[in-house]
């Protein structure tokens, strides 16, 4: 992909998606220029087609510190970024909305920091997100704000533009209120939230975990998942969990260069009977180390042997500028350590353990030379890593061993569930899986590829538009309760 070509200082938009990071990624080419790519993902593919369609635009960080970067446009689609300072990326980024609400959102995992420069900083960089989602949405314009990064917003929006209709979701979890209220901030981030028309969650529990805040410290009437607020506005809570392209990925699963490459994947690891498989961003709440053990456990118990059966871990880097994100590295880097030598072999280790990034292809490629896929976080939104599994089994084969933490347990019910805190439990589920027999495989498998095709992330984005559409139009129609809640 060339250069972009510039577009005026704003635009016009009809359909603006503001979120954290634009959807392309600055490339320097060895002769040292440097192009724009899209980025890999769901949610870019889903939105794509619709902002074409509706000239829209996409406001968000281009990846550099303390460059300013000029509206450009790429296939189609007006892009418009907004900039970081370093000190803005550490403490916004780095600190407040991964060392701070990542953690609290994730069940305290980890210990969340609480520190006022943070805080201060997000306040800042999520006006800059509003202004220029102001300055660059047309009269009536729809804008889709997503993710916890930018939960302030909605409400910065609605006072500079309140034309405008206003989506926000949240693509992690949103905790209970015993958790939330621990943050010093929580009435700002509420009242931050209810700027939108339509606010969406992964799960239902974390909509009414929202509604119930809303009504306890702001003190705002609710009514089941409806908000009322003393202008007359109203603002609905809803769950919408995403998904991903299912079409794409079983496209790919089934080219001949991913069959080949799963094929020598296989090879590569000694052409064992059994591939497990974890993938993940290298993240405490993805349960890696916890896993691996439960692994190490059952080779040692003389219940799988390491010429029969590897496990493969990839573990995506992620905040390696983090202090916990470091010493979770480490741990783990000890740990495959130990493992492979107290129970590995030549030529056959126990865990075959990859710290690094791959393209959709090797990925693939991954699941479908695995035969029993592994995701057991603490706590997630929802893992799209283990609906990118199902969608590449379509010889509806293979095993999904599922943490019932992760938001796709609600809709993946066929899995294998496991609590990720119960190691024995965890055992005793990955030798269920590695045991069963291929009809009951069959069956499971079909029933999870059968919800992945009718729910993909074209569903999920078109069913989130159009509610926020039907909202805004019935606004006039519902401005008061019909009883306090």
């Amino acid at each position: 992909m060339s250069e972009p070509s510039s577009t005026s200082t704003t635009v016009a938009a009809d359909l603006l998606v503001v979120a954290n990071r634009l959807p392309v990624d600055r490339v320097v080419n060895d002769d040292g220029s440097t192009e724009w790519r899209a980025s890999p993902g769901g949610l870019v593919s889903a939105l794509a087609p619709v902002m074409r369609k509706n000239e829209g635009a996409w406001i968000g960080w281009p990846g550099d510190t303390g460059t300013e970067v000029e509206p450009f446009e790429n296939d189609g689609i007006a892009l418009v970024p907004v900039a970081l300072s370093d000190q803005e990326y550490a403490e916004f980024y780095e600190g407040f909305s991964n060392d701070t609400l990542w953690p609290l959102y994730h069940d305290l995992v980890a210990k969340p920091s609480f520190r006022r420069e943070w805080w201060d900083s997000y306040v800042t960089v999520n006006q800059r997100f509003a202004d220029a989602a102001a300055a660059n949405a047309a009269e009536g314009a729809t804008v889709w704000v997503q993710d916890y990064q930018l939960q302030l917003v909605p409400q910065m929006l609605r006072e500079l533009r309140p034309d405008l209709r206003i989506g926000f979701y949240l693509h992690i979890p949103f905790p209970p209120a015993e958790l939330f209220s621990q943050l010093p901030w929580r009435r700002q981030v509420l009242e931050g939230l209810l700027g939108a028309d339509l606010v969406g969650f992964q799960l239902s529990g974390a909509a009414q975990n929202f509604v119930r805040l809303v009504r306890q410290r702001v003190g705002h009437k609710t009514h089941r998942d409806t908000v009322y607020l003393p202008d007359g506005r109203v603002v609905r809570a809803r769950a919408f969990p995403i998904s991903i392209d299912t079409e794409g990925f079983e496209e790919l699963a089934r080219s001949e260069p991913v069959e080949t490459r799963a094929a020598e994947i296989r090879r590569e690891l000694g052409n064992p009977s059994t591939v497990f498989l974890g993938i993940d961003r290298l993240d405490y709440t993805k349960g890696i180390y916890a896993r691996l053990r439960a692994f190490s456990e059952l080779i040692a118990d003389g219940e799988l042997d390491v010429e029969d059966a590897v496990f493969v871990q990839v573990a995506t880097p992620s905040r390696e500028r983090v202090d916990q994100y470091r010493r979770l590295r480490d741990d783990i880097d000890r740990l495959v350590g130990r493992i492979n030598g107290d129970l590995g072999r030549i030529g056959r280790p126990a865990i075959s353990y990859l710290h690094s990034s791959f393209p959709r292809e090797e990925m693939a490629a991954l699941y479908r030379a695995a035969d029993v896929m592994v995701v057991t976080p603490f706590r997630d939104g929802m893992n799209l890593v283990a609906k990118e599994y199902v969608a590449c089994r379509f010889h509806e084969d293979g095993a999904l061993v599922l943490s019932e933490f992760a938001g796709a347990a609600d809709e993946l019910r066929q899995a294998y569930l496991v609590n990720p805190y119960d190691i024995n439990g965890m055992k005793a589920t990955m030798m269920q899986a590695h045991r069963a027999e291929p009809k009951e495989l069959s069956k499971r498998m079909r029933a999870m590829r059968k919800t992945v095709t009718e729910n993909d992330v074209a569903h999920w984005a078109s069913t989130f538009l159009d509610s926020l559409a039907l909202d805004r139009d019935a606004h006039d129609k519902q401005t008061r309760p019909p009883h306090e809640s």
